[in-house]
């Protein structure tokens, strides 16, 4: 599957079924294969899959089970999410794990059904379809989206109960490594009052990921028509930012509030009471009775592709910009209005309240007023210091 990048064995065992899966994937990346949420094509939304990875962070082995509600980073409600986050169980049960010259191997058991029939699907006694897709990890360890290109397309079909099929040719070994990518370089806004924010895509290979050293989920912040921008702001100014991130709490995929923060990580609203004390909020957050809400959702406008994603055929983002198309809901954009205390640090970030990762940095400088007064006032002390000596 996936040209060869990933292979699968099976094993009935009772009434388990244990799988074997290999993938020639980097530390970071981890294989998703399992049922189709559709029977007859490749459909991931409501698809039941086992996450397998090598996590070179906590240097184990996972085997993760996760229901797909939508195509969207888990929330802790919707989205793509194991379902121990979603008040479900991991079903899946690591055997073993190897991880060898480039190639990752997980074995792992999982009953052919569950008591969970919403989150876990019953693997039938025929043939069913099955998907696979491979895709980076996020700080928490969880699956983050998968490049479009990184996912199966057509009906592959698996009987489960089937013995001594040997379909693979290839070995997983011989293929050969992907060519390194140039990144595009991070673009800047500076000496700008007004911004944009909207939706658009991560750029793949060359955006969001290799611009900050973060996994991306699939899409990103686009300020003033810019993938995540470096913005540079004054202290004691006062900034608007017209967004249209989504005012649709029911449908997670499409709602994207925008707030500012000292988290490079973002995602105010999925954390706990303590994760949100770590955080400082400088705008885009309100409380009521306790608790924080967004202010600054507005109608849903992204970036799509006209076709495909054509970031790894495009070395600047210009060119690859040509090819988006944006596409707007009816509605009002939000407005949000920040100020600059001079007690605002050097550094904050711009993100999504409600998902991690889709924003970046905001530098914070003094006023050219402020830098004089202050050079002016050191020159002052340092004639007095003289004088008095």
């Amino acid at each position: 599957m996936l040209e060869g990048r990933v292979q699968v064995q099976w094993e009935m065992i009772g009434d388990d079924i244990q799988i074997r899966v290999s993938g020639r994937i980097r530390e970071d990346q981890y294989v998703a294969f399992g049922l189709s949420g559709r029977e007859g094509k490749s459909e991931m939304i409501g698809g039941d899959v086992v996450v397998v990875a090598y996590n070179n962070r906590t240097d184990k082995f996972i085997a993760e089970d996760y229901y797909m509600s939508d195509y969207a980073q888990c929330d802790g409600n919707k989205g793509v999410c194991p379902d121990e986050r979603i008040g479900g169980k991991n079903d899946a049960v690591l055997v073993h794990g190897e991880r060898k010259n480039g190639v990752t191997t997980v074995t792992y058991m999982r009953p052919m059904s569950t008591n969970e029939p919403v989150k876990d699907k019953m693997i039938p006694n025929t043939e069913t379809s099955v998907i696979a897709a491979i895709g980076p990890l996020n700080l928490r360890g969880e699956a983050n989206a998968h490049q479009s290109f990184d996912k199966t397309t057509e009906d592959i079909r698996i009987d489960f109960t089937s013995r001594n099929v040997h379909e693979c040719t290839n070995s997983l070994y011989n293929l050969p490594d992907m060519s390194d990518i140039k990144p595009w370089p991070v673009a800047v806004i500076t000496n700008e009052t007004m911004f944009s924010a909207r939706i658009g895509p991560a750029g793949g290979k060359r955006g969001y990921t290799r611009i900050t050293g973060q996994p991306a989920w699939g899409i990103a912040w686009y300020i003033n028509d810019l993938l995540i921008p470096e913005i540079t702001v004054e202290r004691g100014q006062t900034y608007t930012f017209i967004v249209e991130g989504g005012n649709d709490p029911a449908n997670p995929a499409r709602y994207h509030p925008f707030y500012i923060t000292n988290s490079p990580e973002g995602g105010f609203g999925q954390k706990t009471e303590d994760e949100q004390k770590a955080q400082k909020v400088f705008a885009g957050v309100k409380y009521e009775d306790g608790y924080p809400y967004p202010t600054a959702a507005g109608r849903y406008c992204e970036w799509v592709h006209k076709t495909v994603d054509m970031s790894a055929d495009m070395e600047t983002f210009e060119n690859f910009f040509e090819t988006l198309r944006l596409e707007c809901d009816k509605g009002e954009p939000a407005k949000l209005v920040w100020t600059v205390t001079e007690d605002t640090p050097d550094l904050v970030y711009y993100q999504c309240y409600t998902h991690n990762n889709l924003g970046w940095k905001i530098h914070v400088v003094n006023s050219a007023h402020t830098a004089v007064l202050s050079m002016v006032t050191t020159t002052f002390v340092v004639s007095m210091l003289k004088f008095i000596r």
